[in-house]
């Protein structure tokens, strides 16, 4: 609210050095009630309300505790804190916080799926550590997972971080908050056995290149799929790590699409180094087959329509036995449309049964009418998900390895097969871009066969008394 001008009842106080303090002034409400409103400057000297009160004696404890604020630092608006935490986050903080598409795509779902049910009605004001402890108790009593429990509070205490540095509130109510312990597993890598079983599993010529060079480079899903003919220097043997690619939901897209290319990778940094001579030569020749130029991605999405399966036969029906009870205790014949709809089973006869059902209406009778094959939208790079379901699973479970076993997997081979071979410390540090060399001392002995060498030589000491 603007000062009054001179028709104000009370003439401004001022201090020892003639500067304007605040004041309060008398008015009429909308009843004809007699109120007092509260005065003082802010950090920019604009004149601004601290409320309006019923005597004016309020109205002077009112700006004069305003004011000991600014003299404290505390320059916002109390009111500012009164906003709910969700009125804070959509209206401010997320607009005006600068991040990546697919961490704001990420950010976005933590928010709306962990955070926000909790935070969102409340004050700002009013949350506190004990809210956010008691937070973080019921999500661990919910099942949620401990590193997605650290990976919200992280969030929650970032939003905070920034209300608390624009004095939107005057305490940070994560800090000091403990969440459930990330427990750090042994990292399992693959071996070269184990990859050439794997190797011999993928479907094709094209998917076992991708995957033969995602273990020859070590590059990431988004540097890979993203991996275009100009960036292999073929004569020299150097490939050049400049883009990476993402996707993300088309709202999260400034163009509505899916993959956004980023001109720069990970590390914010450009990499550069060598390929051996047997894998650029598969990539050239690559090139030559498929007709790549310049510009052209190496590996490329292609839709191959999938036939549709035929619906299993149906068995005898009194061979197959009864469901379990349902809620109403009621059980019925497996390979039945009552077992699938009211028995709620889902044994491979009720689908079946239920299969048959629902072809018989398509085809003879002419209804449900098939939905369309959904169509991917994608710009000719690899959808992850994708890959994932219809190439990489399938070949891990023909490869049957006996460990689980990720497309990224194949970045920390790549270093664990390097510092097996004794690669040096720092040269693989930069072929993989990693930012710190503690994080690729983490490959260190993680190969199942790495401590036989110093075994060996502890073996040659401990058996020296028999020699």
């Amino acid at each position: 609210m603007s000062a009054p001008g001179a028709g104000s009842t009370n003439a401004a106080l001022t201090d020892d050095q003639g500067g304007e303090l605040g004041y309060s002034f008398k008015r009429l409400d909308s009843r004809g009630r007699v109120r007092y409103t509260a005065c003082y400057k802010d950090i920019r000297g604009n004149v601004v309300s601290a409320g309006t009160y019923s005597s004016k004696r309020a109205a002077d404890k009112a700006w004069q505790q305003a004011e000991a604020r600014m003299d404290q630092g505390k320059i916002g608006h109390p009111s500012r804190g009164k906003q709910t935490f969700a009125e804070y986050v959509k209206n401010t903080w997320l607009p005006n916080h600068q991040v990546e598409p697919s961490t704001m795509q990420s950010y976005t779902y933590t928010l709306n799926r962990h955070i926000l049910p909790t935070f969102g009605p409340m004050r700002m004001v009013d949350i506190l550590p004990e809210h956010v402890r008691a937070w973080i108790a019921k999500l661990k009593d919910d099942g949620v997972k401990a590193p997605t429990i650290k990976y919200a509070k992280v969030l929650l205490s970032v939003i905070f971080t920034t209300a608390l540095n624009d004095q939107v509130t005057y305490i940070h109510p994560g800090r000091g908050v403990r969440t459930p312990t990330v427990a750090v597993k042994p990292r399992t890598v693959i071996t070269p056995e184990q990859f050439d079983v794997l190797y011999q599993a993928l479907p094709d010529s094209d998917t076992q290149l991708l995957v033969e060079t995602a273990i020859e480079t070590g590059l990431r899903w988004g540097e890979l799929s993203e991996l275009r003919v100009k960036d292999l220097n073929t004569r020299i043997r150097i490939l050049t790590v400049s883009r990476a690619v993402v996707e993300v939901n088309p709202k999260f897209h400034p163009d509505g699409g899916r993959f956004i290319v980023k001109e720069y990778p990970k590390d914010k940094e450009f990499r550069r180094f060598k390929l051996s001579r047997q894998m650029v030569d598969k990539l050239e020749e690559h090139i030559r087959s498929e007709g790549l130029d310049r510009d052209d991605l190496f590996f490329t999405w292609k839709h191959v329509p999938r036939a549709r399966s035929r619906t299993k036969a149906l068995v005898d029906v009194d061979t197959l036995g009864w469901t379990k009870p349902n809620e109403n205790g009621k059980t019925y014949k497996h390979g039945t449309l009552s077992a699938y709809n009211a028995g709620k089973c889902r044994c491979e006869h009720c689908r079946a049964a239920f299969a048959q059902y629902r072809a018989k209406r398509r085809g003879e009778e002419g209804k449900d009418t098939p939905r369309q094959p959904r169509q991917r939208d994608t710009d000719g790079h690899i959808p992850a998900d994708w890959f994932r379901r219809q190439v990489w699973k399938p070949a891990l479970k023909e490869a049957d390895l006996g460990i689980h076993v990720r497309i990224h997997d194949m970045r920390h081979a790549h270093a664990s097969w390097l510092l097996a071979g004794g690669a040096d410390l720092q040269v693989v540090k930069e072929r993989l871009g990693h930012a710190s060399i503690a994080t690729t001392e983490k490959y260190l002995h993680t190969l199942d066969d790495a401590d036989e060498t110093a075994l060996d030589a502890f073996s040659k000491i401990r058996n020296r008394s028999a020699r």
